[in-house]
């Protein structure tokens, strides 16, 4: 009864695995027809059954040609004690397992070789491009098997890359030093912050084409709404709203073990490590305590919202800005336990403040559904159509969803897309400009798609295009590339923004 069962068994499994053939589309190229024909014919001879169809599909073409030394053939008829199933006996199988690993473990056996020898190679001999190379080459005329393998291209090597979110910009230490127009306009700023009433309207006015570093932590402070214009309320307003803020931690961060919140607490504990994971900063566990601590206030204060994936990414500019006001290098590497415990609270609560300034303007993006993403997406969607057919019709071409790509540049503004040196120079136009988070950001995005124009219509289907569109190549963008692109954002709202009429169907 048993050999009968595996009878059947292997009679309805007809295709076994196990070779060491080339998969199409993975590392090896397709296999050439005029390379294999000589082998197929051969293993013709060998399995001669014929197949049910004559005319087979393309798939079908392709299983037979990449078919192997398991194959037994698709005739569920075929008598199994015929001479061709005979020779898959044990030894063949055990044979070709032997090989394979053989054949592993000199992929792992890297000879040393130091770079002094390789101008000795003589030019006869041929360079091997990569171990896997080397590999087919050395057993080019071992196994006919591997007698139709095209030679693996060796991959082109990739420039070297400095951090991905190197957060200095022009105002840093270490830069060249200011233009006279630089120290002009630093002075400007000196001179409406120690104004008895600051100047929000002048503020925005000179803040829009960007803050020297200098001034920004007092000017985002200003700008986000959590200090007051006037300079004698500023001292009194920031140490009342740093206290409550740690009224708040003793009275609710206790409750982050309990059973209806430990869902979100959890949540914010998972997604902090990845906060800017190639940034050392954010990795020091007392940054980490911070940022859960802010985010999980703020997410038992806003029930209706709660914490949600993204959200985390937002404190990044504002705990930046605020420690740069105590540090003179760049912060990226800076160890925080350097800092003074008031030093550290002053950070911790501002960044909480001005986080939820910014997300009072937006909460409905975080919301059940998230309403307020969808229909910027769709806002996206039309803009897009009316400023550049072309695109919006090969988008449509290829099945690409706005939502696919753009979602993710609503639900985090446009962080993941942009080093955080270029976040920290576009939020100080987004908090310069009216409802800039909420609506402005819509012209940004729509501009930040169309300067990517040529590289879309490159892209000839969907998996390409999907995968520009999720790793633009953004790594060396300075302020002078996001001058251009809020440039070209003011120019579509301008055009757009009070006839919107303009862009509906």
């Amino acid at each position: 009864m048993a050999a009968e069962n595996s009878k059947q068994f292997w009679k309805r499994s007809a295709k076994l695995p196990g070779s060491i053939q080339p998969v199409y589309g993975a590392q090896h190229p397709p296999l050439d027809p005029r390379l294999t024909k000589n082998f197929i014919k051969e293993r013709s001879k060998v399995n001669s059954v014929p197949l049910k169809n004559k005319k087979a599909s393309s798939f079908h073409e392709f299983a037979r040609n990449t078919s192997d030394a398991w194959d037994i053939g698709d005739d569920e008829e075929e008598d199994f004690s015929s001479p061709p199933f005979q020779t898959l006996n044990s030894k063949v199988a055990l044979a070709t397992a032997a090989q394979v690993l053989e054949n592993h473990s000199k992929l792992r056996v890297k000879p040393e070789r130091s770079q002094s020898t390789a101008s000795d190679v003589p030019a006869s001999y041929k360079v091997i491009k990569s171990s896997s190379d080397a590999q087919l080459s050395r057993n080019a005329s071992d196994t006919c098997l591997r007698n139709p393998l095209h030679k693996q291209q060796s991959l082109p090597l990739r420039p070297i890359i400095p951090l991905v979110a190197r957060i200095s910009d022009q105002n840093a230490s270490g830069a060249p030093p200011m233009t006279v127009r630089e120290k002009t306009r630093l002075e400007k700023f000196r001179q409406l912050l120690s104004s008895h009433n600051t100047d929000l309207d002048e503020l925005r006015k000179w803040s829009w084409p960007g803050v020297p570093r200098e001034v920004r932590p007092v000017t985002w402070r200003l700008l986000s709404g959590y200090l007051p214009a006037n300079t004698e309320r500023r001292k009194l307003t920031l140490q009342r709203k740093r206290e409550e803020y740690f009224g708040f931690i003793e009275q609710y961060y206790d409750s982050r073990n309990e059973e209806h919140h430990q869902d979100t607490y959890r949540q914010i504990h998972i997604d902090i490590p990845r906060t800017n994971p190639l940034i050392p900063l954010f990795q020091q566990p007392l940054v980490q305590e911070i940022f859960e601590r802010i985010l999980f206030i703020w997410a038992i204060r806003h029930p209706a919202s709660g914490y949600v994936q993204g959200i985390n990414d937002l404190v990044t500019p504002f705990f930046v800005v605020f420690l740069s006001e105590y540090v003179e290098e760049d912060v990226e590497n800076f160890d925080v336990t350097n800092l003074s415990q008031d030093m550290l609270r002053s950070i911790e609560a501002d960044s909480f403040w001005c986080m939820s300034k910014l997300l009072d303007g937006i909460q409905d993006n975080y919301t059940f559904a998230q309403p307020g993403i969808q229909k910027k997406v769709k806002a996206l969607e039309e803009l897009v159509s009316r400023i550049d057919e072309q695109v919006h019709s090969h988008f449509r071409r290829y099945e690409v969803e706005y939502l696919q790509f753009a979602f993710r540049w609503m639900n985090n503004l446009l962080m993941r897309e942009l080093p955080l040196r270029c976040t920290i120079r576009l939020w100080d136009t987004y908090q310069s400009e009216p409802e800039g988070f909420s609506h402005f950001h819509l012209y940004v995005c729509a501009a930040f798609l169309i300067k990517w124009r040529k590289e879309i219509l490159d892209e000839e289907d969907f998996q390409g295009l999907l995968m520009l569109l999720q790793n633009l190549p953004t790594i060396h963008w300075g302020n002078e590339e996001i001058g251009l692109l809020l440039a070209e954002a003011y120019r579509l709202k301008y055009m757009f923004a009070d006839a919107p009429n303009h862009y509906r169907r």
